[in-house]
């Protein structure tokens, strides 16, 4: 029981600080205005791979180290990330320069964005469920 206890403690912790990164990259996004770097000294290419990355992956880990104790705050974390990265993929498609769409097609790139999103909020439901 205490290990289960432990294990949602470790996923709430986890989820928040996916919530404080994509805060913090959602932020240095706004900051740069287009430019290559924003109040973080990476590029855009090193601001995806790390803050994004991890926010994407630290809630879906914190699911599934506590998928057998029901949280309802944990779905709400999960709701909360989800449409954090939906909102970001969305953001990007409106503010993405028309010249480069021939360079790089936005669609394509925050496609995966809506689907992690909604993976997570599905996984928020799942854990509602429970």
């Amino acid at each position: 029981m205490r290990g289960r206890v432990l294990a949602l403690k470790a996923a709430l912790i986890i989820t928040g600080i996916s919530i404080l990164l994509l805060a913090v990259y959602g932020a240095d996004v706004a900051v740069s205005k287009g430019s290559d770097q924003g109040f973080l000294p990476f590029d855009h290419k090193t601001r995806g791979m790390t803050l994004g990355g991890l926010a994407l992956a630290l809630p879906i880990i914190g699911f599934f180290i506590s998928r057998r104790e029901p949280s309802k705050k944990l779905a709400v974390m999960l709701f909360v990330t989800g449409a954090m990265i939906i909102v970001g993929g969305a953001a990007f498609l409106a503010n993405a320069p028309p010249g480069e769409v021939v360079e790089r097609n936005p669609i394509t790139e925050a496609g995966p964005l809506f689907a992690i999103g909604a993976f997570q909020i599905a996984l928020g439901a799942i854990k509602i469920r429970k």
